[in-house]
């Protein structure tokens, strides 16, 4: 066999191996692109959640939980994976459909019962007051509110009014007979009685006011955690308020001369 035959067999042989080795790697290539990358599957856990608006104050039955599936990285904190870990608790904060029910929203195991007493702080005490239009602020002030409140007294033996700010940042829990406010943004609900929130020593003074006095309410901006002192207001300081200065006088002082009288070594001055 001749060199240029030989070349040509060896040239052929070699095309033949790239095109196969070719068509091997563009299948290969093709293979993995259709199988894409290899998706590894969250782990999840299970999470009670409400199924329905829960207000609080109520006791957790059977049918306001439901299980649902979370991944174990957006886990809430404090949340629990049985219903019936929750069975018979009080809850302290609402909770929305579809949230998780977590430690911070129930109340103490040791609460049972439901109602305004699964609300009240540990050391704090609720109190009711008789209230009207005027005292509620035409009935916008809602359970949650924090209010100061105002009593009117006579006192001494004269019976002279005097009206002055007894209570501040006081915590409403009910209104009638609502504890959440009003699902209706902006509606106002007139009430009888006014539940307040109040350490024994302002609930003392709460009632001296209410019995002895007339009380009103001073609506307040929830953030506002600013503490007032005040010296109340009389009858002459609320007659005193808004008066406009008193113009300042100017005494014209009479003008006078001075005459210097020598005597001898004696020197005396005489005004006139």
């Amino acid at each position: 066999m001749s060199k240029s035959k030989r070349a040509l067999i060896q040239i052929t042989l070699s095309l033949i191996l790239a095109i196969v080795a070719g068509v091997l790697i563009f299948q290969w290539s093709s293979n993995v692109t259709r199988k894409g990358p290899v998706q590894q599957v969250a782990e999840t856990v299970p999470v009670v959640v409400a199924k329905v608006d829960i207000n609080r104050g109520l006791k957790l039955t059977e049918e306001m939980m439901e299980v649902r599936k979370y991944t174990k990285d957006s886990r809430p904190s404090g949340a629990f994976s049985d219903p019936g870990q929750l069975l018979g608790r009080v809850v302290n904060q609402s909770v929305g459909a579809n949230e998780a029910v977590t430690t911070m929203r129930l109340a103490d195991e040791s609460v049972i019962g439901g109602g305004v007493s699964a609300l009240i702080e540990p050391g704090m005490r609720a109190m009711g007051v008789k209230g009207n239009e005027v005292m509620g602020l035409s009935g916008f002030v809602r359970p949650g509110d924090k209010v100061d409140v105002i009593v009117t007294l006579v006192v001494g033996r004269e019976e002279i009014p005097v009206t002055k700010l007894v209570l501040e940042n006081i915590k409403v829990i009910a209104t009638g007979i609502q504890l959440t406010p009003p699902d209706e943004e902006g509606k106002a609900a007139s009430v009888d009685v006014y539940t307040l929130e109040l350490s024994p020593p302002q609930s003392e003074r709460l009632a001296l006011a209410a019995t002895q006095g007339t009380l009103n309410f001073a609506l307040r901006n929830e953030q506002d955690e600013k503490m007032v002192r005040t010296t109340g207001s009389n009858i002459p300081k609320t007659l005193a308020a808004l008066r406009p200065s008193a113009p300042t006088r100017h005494i014209k002082r009479k003008k006078t001369d001075k005459v210097e009288v020598i005597t001898g070594a004696m020197r005396s001055s005489v005004k006139f």
